[in-house]
């Protein structure tokens, strides 16, 4: 008899998790086109096989990982929702919650991820185009369809330049844009900006 521990068993369901949770951590590091299975079994910390032996395909694995980084996008976007039903949807509260968005680099470049991949998976698409209506139905009621879908335009452009762009927007500019467009009034500037 052997007084060996006995073998462990592998939960797949965990395990599965820990592979999509590496390869969306790749993604939003590397990129989408630079995964393999070798870089995402190591980032896991399991064997090369078990990549394949949970997903068919590279190309399953990538989907999976960029679903998991849309869920993320989910709960954020659910939380602009529940803040701006309590603070109101003024430039002035727009501005701050962008500002809290552009503090978050994880959250943008898993934004920038999804968005960039949706640009050639239909699917990716959909849901990237989701979240800029669902902002714009977070307006809508306080400003109307088309000033609503023009300030999430404008709140999607502001975080695309985030990326391409060393000098960061100042807040003025951000509420005052978004005054034009809402046509709201802005607050008084403070002395720190």
């Amino acid at each position: 008899m052997s007084d060996a521990a006995p073998r462990r068993r592998r939960d797949p369901e965990t395990r599965r998790r820990v592979i999509v949770t590496a390869a969306a951590e790749l993604i939003v590091e590397t990129g989408v086109g630079a995964l393999t299975h070798r870089s995402i079994a190591a980032r896991a910390g399991v064997p090369l096989g078990a990549t394949t032996q949970y997903f068919a395909t590279l190309d399953e694995l990538r989907g999976e990982a960029l679903r998991h980084l849309a869920a993320e996008i989910d709960a954020r976007v659910e939380g602009i929702r529940a803040t701006l039903a309590v603070r109101g949807t003024t430039p002035a509260v727009l501005t701050d919650l962008i500002l809290q968005g552009l503090a978050d680099a994880r959250a943008l470049e898993a934004d920038r991820a999804v968005v960039t991949a949706a640009v050639n998976d239909p699917q990716l698409r959909e849901l990237a185009r989701r979240w800029s209506e669902q902002m714009a139905g977070f307006l809508v009621a306080d400003h109307g369809r088309d000033r609503a879908t023009a300030a999430a335009i404008f709140i999607d452009g502001v975080l695309w330049h985030s990326r391409i762009d060393d000098a960061p927007l100042s807040a003025s500019l951000i509420e005052s844009a978004l005054a034009g467009i809402l046509g709201d009034s802005i607050r008084p500037p403070s002395e720190s900006e």
